[in-house]
C-alpha cells in the first residue's frame, strides 16, 4: 500500500502541500480554501467515467487530506516546522462529505465552466510538463493525469510539449514524440470503448442520483460531527446542518413570495 507522500508525488508531482495546492507557504486560510476548491474541481470523482473512478478518487482524497491539513492551526503548524504528516491515520474518513459541507452542490454546469477556463490556460500548460517530465513522455501517464484530457487532445498536448523542448524548459523523450503505433491504437481502442459505453448513460438520471447521494452524504457527514461533538463535548448543542440546508430554503421561498 501506498503511502500518503508517495501518492501526493505520484498525482501531483510532489510532496510538498503548498505545491500542490499551488499557493505561497504564507497563503491565508481564504487563499488556501479557494486553491482547494479550484483543483478538487478538476479531480472531483463526480466528473469522470467509471473507468477513471478510482483515479480520480484517490487524488480527491489526497486533496481533502492536504486541506484539512493547512487550514487547522494548529496541523499547519506543526507540518511548517516539521515538513511532513501523517496521512494514513483516518484512511476511513469520507472525504466527499467532507466536501460537500465546505462547498455548495457540484453540477454539470460547474464543471463544463471551469473546463473551458482550463483548457488552453497557463494552469495546463504547466500540468502538461509536470506529467510530461514525471512520466518521462508516458502518454498514457500523461493523460491520466492532466485533467480533461483524453485521445483527441493528444496533437495538442504533442505541440504544447514540443514548444517546451525548442524553449529548453524539458529534456525530449524519444518515445514521446515517436511513439509506437500499436500502443496508439490500443490507447484508441480502449478510449474509444469508454467513450461509447459513457454515452447509454441516462445523464438526467444520473444527475438525480448524484443529488440523491449528495444529500444522503451530508446528513451522514451530519451524524458524524454530532456523535464526536456528543462524545467529546455533551454540553454543546450543535445545530444541524441539514436543517439549516432547510430553513434556508423555506426564508427564499418566502421572501419571492409577492405580498398580498
Amino acid at each position: 500500500m501506498s503511502t500518503f507522500k508517495e501518492k501526493c508525488q505520484h498525482f501531483y508531482g510532489t510532496t510538498d502541500f503548498y505545491d500542490v495546492l499551488g499557493v505561497s507557504r504564507d497563503a491565508s486560510e481564504k487563499e488556501i480554501k479557494k486553491a482547494y476548491h479550484k483543483l478538487s474541481l478538476l479531480v472531483h470523482p463526480d466528473r469522470v467515467s467509471e473507468a477513471q473512478k478510482e483515479i480520480a478518487t484517490e487524488k480527491f482524497k489526497v486533496l481533502g487530506r492536504i486541506h484539512t491539513t493547512l487550514q487547522n492551526k494548529e496541523k499547519r503548524k506543526i507540518y511548517d516546522n516539521c515538513g511532513d504528516f501523517d496521512g494514513d491515520s483516518d484512511s476511513g474518513f469520507n472525504w466527499m462529505e467532507y466536501w460537500s459541507a465546505i462547498f455548495k452542490k457540484i453540477d454539470r454546469k460547474d464543471l463544463e465552466n471551469y473546463e473551458k477556463e482550463y483548457i488552453g490556460s497557463e494552469k495546463e500548460r504547466q500540468d502538461i510538463r509536470k506529467a510530461y517530465e514525471i512520466s518521462k513522455g508516458n502518454m498514457n501517464v500523461i493523460l491520466e493525469m492532466v485533467p480533461f484530457s483524453n485521445c483527441d487532445s493528444e496533437p495538442r498536448i504533442i505541440e504544447i510539449v514540443r514548444e517546451m523542448v525548442n524553449n529548453g524548459e524539458v529534456v525530449e523523450y524519444d518515445g514521446f514524440f515517436n511513439e509506437r503505433k500499436a500502443k496508439k491504437m490500443r490507447r484508441r481502442k480502449k478510449w474509444d470503448a469508454e467513450r461509447i459505453e459513457s454515452e447509454k448513460i441516462d445523464v438526467e438520471k444520473l444527475e438525480k442520483e448524484l443529488e440523491e447521494n449528495s444529500e444522503k452524504r451530508l446528513q451522514q457527514f451530519a451524524n458524524f460531527i454530532e456523535n464526536l461533538e456528543a462524545k467529546y463535548n455533551p454540553q454543546k448543542k450543535r445545530r444541524s446542518i441539514t436543517n439549516d440546508r432547510e430553513q434556508s430554503r423555506t426564508k427564499r421561498v418566502r421572501k419571492s413570495r409577492p405580498a398580498k
